[in-house]
């Protein structure tokens, strides 16, 4: 009888399972069918999209677009339908999650990096310019050709100085770039862990669109409220 009675239960549990599926996949094919305006806008560095090559994004990378017709090209059923059977116990809308904060607190930290960098800088010019102005407006008439030979050698060696800040905001660019690169591939790697459909470490392009975007697509599942216990079966 208990048997029958756990058999019973794994037909039922088997059928809600198939339900859900269904319900994932046709939220799925519902989202990509409104590409480009849903999925193709970009939300980031893939998230994985967070990202890829900050190159793109300096600013983060995965923010390239995809036209309808590519796009859905490379979305078979099969494709979909294995996302959504990665969907569907909730943990990839959780780790995604996950993710996606982890990429907006690297890029916020990487942003006022560069931002407290260029803050220095100004604050130098602005200073040397202040000293200028003030030595000139308590100078002696008879002096101020002397001042100004000095502030223009002053100016002079600035000028090197102004290479060197170019050459340090460069750099701080290039450490962006791969920060938010290793990132991606970070991501990528957890997804493919994850059995997340379509993602694996790359550095191509067009895969890290896709990526991207479905990224973009399971975002937007969670939107609509389609975790786990959220929609009704």
């Amino acid at each position: 009888m208990d048997r029958y009675a756990a058999a019973g239960d794994e037909a039922a549990d088997r059928a809600r399972q198939q339900e859900r599926h269904y319900q994932l996949l046709s939220a799925l094919q519902s989202l990509v069918k409104e590409l480009p305006r849903c999925a193709a806008t970009g939300g980031g560095r893939t998230g994985a999209g967070a990202g890829a090559g900050a190159g793109a994004r300096a600013a983060a990378a995965l923010t390239r677009r995809s036209t309808r017709s590519s796009f859905q090209q490379r979305l078979s059923y099969t494709t979909l339908s294995d996302l959504a059977l990665a969907l569907l116990d909730g943990t990839v809308f959780e780790i995604v999650q996950g993710l996606l904060e982890i990429q907006h607190l690297t890029e916020k930290s990487l942003y006022n990096q560069r931002l407290r960098l260029q803050n220095e800088h100004r604050v130098l010019r602005q200073t040397l310019r202040q000293k200028h102005l003030e030595a000139q407006q308590s100078c002696r008439p008879h002096n101020l050709p002397v001042l100004q030979a000095a502030q223009q050698r002053e100016l002079e060696s600035w000028q090197a100085m102004e290479h060197r800040i170019r050459e340090e905001q460069q750099a701080m660019d290039r450490k962006i770039v791969l920060e938010l690169d290793r990132k991606v591939a970070d991501q990528q790697s957890t997804l493919e862990k994850a059995g997340v459909a379509g993602f694996y470490v790359t550095t191509n392009p067009q895969e890290l669109t896709l990526q991207m975007n479905l990224l973009e697509l399971i975002r937007k599942l969670q939107q609509r409220g389609c975790q786990v216990g959220k929609a009704a079966l």
